[in-house]
């Protein structure tokens, strides 16, 4: 279902395969409007963060100003001890503000942080999962993880302690300058002309700071997607003894990282704000000082005054740290947007078409391409409700990709596939892919229990239910051969199970959603005979109620087909039973000679 747009944050329209119900709607439009729109949703932060920092800069100022009058109070014939003390309890009091001041802008401030790490975090999930196969197929794990994770974490960085610093240090420049100008006009030149070298020199470094931390989260990315490749191949890596080389590419990718490092490092030591600040500090002693010696200011007005000049080294300093905090924030929330912002080929057209399938299936003249490159022409074919159809080819012919197009993990680019006399761009996608089920060669299993891994279709399956799945799948043999039978952790990728113990799990899954359509890819190619004799029992059993769609070049399970499609180089050159293909088609004859 398309994103509604909204006026208010200027949100475009995304084709999405899964939205979550009631998700909030954020601005797409640039990383700032971005986190802006993030910010929103808990404006009673930033508001605290700002008015404490207000309080806890006037308390810090008024510190300064006490000790000032302090120093007229002793200065003056005849002072009072009881008017010292009422100064130094003005000062208890102005500390014990900005500390309080201090720790609930802190609070504020982290709540804000992390609620927009969890948040941005959420949506970039949500995200992922509406994107289709397609855009899926063309991205780096290991970059996806890198933006999932660290990006994220920078933004809420970028906000504590970046942006509070940021806050905090801006204020802590304005309100001394203020209180200078309250105490005493004539102390402002310096503090004035201290400020416009502030702006200028900050500007400078964050301008040539930007590119850096754009590189810097770039490289990060690459970093992380080339270890995670070499890590999840490190079957291949070692049996081609390529460790060397993995080594070599990782410590390249490093070097990159560390290289942003350095240039951020020369970046940094040609810090010109201190040294404006260092001037300027020595510019207010002298002016200060000459002020006090023409009688225009007090002793107490020229302490006061160093003790507000003082307080400017903070920001000061601290500027060089937030910034840097907050453009890697930003350049972080540029990649985040830039992968949620990619336009996926498929909507979850919620409101479309949802009934209970019966299983006839109709392709029209389809094409379909990928990448630019023709894997698909002009197919032609119809299928009845609980009909079985085997797809035969050489490999390359398109036989996954054809099933791939019944269910929307792609969309055809030309023709029309209709489910039940309706086209598929019609269904609700998820009515549509709940009564689909499909187990292909490469079967993928979860971190899970096998029970969970079985039920992952139909979560509220029962254990009978399980049970019953794994028996007619030919699995609940060595499942309760396991020490925890059931509830065996198959470790990730299902790695500890052998590849036919995987198929069999998958099977499992398959015939415990009992889907109308069942698609099976080269499914038992990892189990024996005998076995495979078995599960063919049972998949001609459940087939009889369900249309299924069958990849395979083994003889025993073609030939129970009612249907065979044969396909070359993306077309279909003919179709019929297995006698009459035998005696009319070549293609078939040159499959059944090979591979039978």
């Amino acid at each position: 279902m398309a994103l509604h747009n909204d006026s208010e944050v200027g949100l475009s329209v995304i084709n999405q395969e899964f939205v979550l119900d009631n998700a909030p709607n954020f601005n797409r439009k640039g990383p700032v409007r971005w986190i802006l729109s993030h910010m929103r949703r808990y404006p009673q932060f930033p508001l605290v963060l700002l008015a404490m920092s207000i309080i806890s800069n006037i308390a810090q100022g008024r510190i300064h100003i006490f000790v000032g009058q302090g120093f007229d109070i002793i200065t003056t014939p005849g002072w009072l001890n009881s008017s010292l003390l009422a100064v130094a309890l003005s000062i208890l009091a102005a500390a014990a503000t900005q500390g309080v001041a201090g720790l609930v802008r802190s609070f504020a401030t982290e709540f804000l942080a992390q609620r927009i790490e969890r948040d941005s975090r959420d949506e970039m999930y949500a995200d992922l999962l509406g994107k289709s196969q397609t855009f899926h197929g063309r991205q780096r794990i290991g970059d996806i993880m890198a933006r999932a994770t660290n990006d994220v974490r920078m933004l809420n960085m970028m906000f504590s302690p970046g942006i509070m610093l940021i806050t905090d240090s801006s204020l802590g420049l304005v309100v001394p300058i203020f209180m200078i100008g309250l105490l005493n006009w004539k102390l402002l030149l310096v503090p004035l002309i201290f400020t416009v070298l502030l702006v200028i020199t900050v500007y400078d470094y964050s301008k040539r700071l930007q590119p850096v931390s754009v590189g810097q989260r770039e490289q990060f990315g690459a970093m992380n997607a080339g270890l995670t490749d070499a890590i999840a191949g490190i079957e291949v890596v070692k049996a081609n003894v390529r460790e060397s080389f993995e080594w070599d590419k990782f410590t390249g990718n490093a070097k990159g990282f560390r290289d942003f490092f350095i240039k951020q490092g020369k970046i940094q030591a040609v810090y010109l704000p201190m040294l404006a600040y260092s001037v300027c500090w020595a510019g207010a002693f002298f002016h200060g000082l000459l002020l006090w010696r023409g009688g225009g200011v007090s002793l107490g007005q020229v302490v006061a005054f160093f003790g507000l000049i003082g307080t400017l080294r903070f920001p000061t300093f601290i500027s060089i740290f937030s910034f840097n905090l907050v453009q890697l924030g930003i350049a972080s929330a540029n990649r985040i947007l830039g992968l949620i912002n990619i336009e996926t080929e498929l909507d979850e057209n919620r409101s479309g078409y949802a009934q209970s399938i019966a299983g006839s299936v109709e392709f029209d003249n389809v094409s379909f391409s990928y990448n630019g490159k023709p894997v698909l022409k002009n197919l032609t074919f119809s299928v009845d409700p609980g009909e079985t159809v085997a797809i035969v080819g050489q490999t390359g012919s398109g036989k996954s990709t054809l099933t791939r197009l019944i269910n929307r993990i792609f969309d055809a680019d030309a023709g029309a596939i209709s489910i039940d006399g309706t086209d598929v761009r019609s269904w609700s996608l998820d009515s549509l892919r709940s009564q689909i089920s499909g187990i292909e060669q490469d079967v993928f299993l979860y971190s899970r229990s096998i029970a969970e891994n079985i039920a992952f279709g139909k979560q509220d399956a029962a254990k009978e239910e399980i049970r019953k799945a794994a028996q007619h799948a030919q699995a609940h043999e060595f499942i309760e051969a396991f020490e925890d039978g059931y509830e065996t952790e198959v470790g990730e990728r299902g790695v500890t199970l052998s590849g036919g113990q995987r198929q069999r799990v998958a099977i499992a899954r398959a015939f415990l959603t009992d889907p109308r359509i069942l698609i099976l890819d080269d499914s038992t190619s990892a189990i024996d005979s005998a076995t495979e004799d078995e599960i063919q029992k049972a998949m001609l059993a459940v087939s009889r109620r369900r249309t299924t769609f069958l990849i395979t070049h083994r003889l025993s399970q073609i030939r129970w087909a009612d249907k065979i499609l044969v396909l070359r180089r993306g077309e279909l050159v003919d179709q019929g039973g297995h006698n009459e293909l035998i005696e009319r088609c070549a293609d078939y004859r040159h499959i059944f000679a090979r591979y039978n």
